[in-house]
């Protein structure tokens, strides 16, 4: 009977050592496991901050065709409004001063929206012309009367055919959806500027 008693209390006491040592093991990989899944965790975040990030606009995601444009854009037009008011204020032709006036009107409202689109994704559009543009304005403000007035219209037929060819360039070669709805958005008055230019050109003759 003793021996009875004795086997059942050692058969007791390892089955007791079984449960610690599986508890014991079980605890193990769970502890692994947590330690794995963190890490993933991370990434995660990381990827999901990232796809946020993206859909909000900025300069860097631009093409160099659409950075190209719009540089070239801003510096034009800039040069479009000083040489127009150059006109309207020192042409002696009506229609010359007229032109001179609807192009600066024209170019000062697509500078602006130019400007806003810039602001509305950081990016830094020029401030200044180039030196070539610089020196073609220089050139036509010291010129007088009929002379002036030739060289300004020749400078806008000349300066059109180039920008509309820009502007159709962009509007279906470009990436930015924005830049190429601008372009698309201001050719249309360009294609007018220089239809008009050519119409003051001839009447000049």
């Amino acid at each position: 009977m003793k021996n009875s008693i004795l086997t059942l209390l050692a058969v007791a006491a390892m089955v007791s050592c079984n449960k610690k040592d599986s508890v014991s093991t079980n605890s193990s990989v769970d502890s692994t496991d947590m330690s794995s899944t963190a890490p993933m965790d991370s990434p995660q975040t990381l990827n999901d901050s990232a796809t946020v990030s993206s859909t909000v606009p900025d300069a860097k995601a631009l093409s160099t065709q659409d950075k190209t444009f719009v540089d070239a854009a801003a510096k034009g037009g800039m040069m479009e409004v000083m040489m127009g008011e150059l006109a309207a204020a020192n042409a002696t032709n009506a229609s010359v001063k007229s032109l001179g006036q609807m192009i600066a009107k024209d170019h000062k409202a697509a500078n602006e929206e130019l400007k806003k689109w810039a602001g509305s994704v950081n990016y830094s559009l020029p401030a200044s012309l180039d030196a070539s543009q610089q020196k073609m304005h220089d050139d036509l403000k010291v010129k007088k009367g009929a002379d002036f007035d030739k060289a300004y219209v020749d400078m806008m037929v000349n300066d059109h055919k180039k920008d509309i060819a820009a502007f159709k360039k962009e509007s279906t070669d470009g990436t930015d959806a924005n830049v190429k709805a601008f372009a698309t958005k201001t050719l249309p008055t360009l294609e007018n500027h220089l239809k008009e230019s050519d119409k003051v050109k001839s009447a000049l003759k």
